[in-house]
């Protein structure tokens, strides 16, 4: 509901999902100061609530006020490099989390570690748009 009325307004937003990447999970609880589920609208930094009370908001006419200075999207078309989601399958680890570490040397062909540049589920921010 909530992104179907930003998306109906037509302003620039940045949804973050807490299930692709736990950072956002973590941020979003350090910021509201303990386990709160999502989902949540925050605009200039301010948390607004969940999407009952930005329906209400809405519907008092208060949202289109708050969304005022808020820049509105220049395209209909979403990201070429992932298609508005945000995130793409990491370029080093293929999304499978592992690579070979190099540093072992020849003579042991390298062992699988822990990719350092994706998150939990193999992704990393989209080069394109964020």
């Amino acid at each position: 509901m909530i992104r179907f009325l930003l998306e109906s307004f037509r302003v620039v937003y940045y949804e973050r999902d807490v299930s692709i990447h736990i950072e956002y999970r973590e941020e979003l609880w350090r910021i509201l100061g303990g386990r709160i589920v999502p989902p949540r609208l925050f605009i200039k930094g301010r948390d607004i609530g969940r999407a009952n009370e930005v329906v209400g908001l809405h519907e008092q006419g208060i949202l289109k006020k708050l969304l005022h200075d808020i820049p509105l999207i220049s395209s209909n078309f979403p990201c070429n490099g992932c298609c508005g989601i945000r995130f793409v399958l990491c370029l080093s680890c293929h999304g499978c989390c592992k690579i070979i570490d190099q540093d072992q040397g020849k003579d042991t062909n390298g062992y699988r570690i822990r990719c350092p540049k994706c998150n939990e589920n193999g992704l990393i921010k989209c080069p394109v748009c964020s």
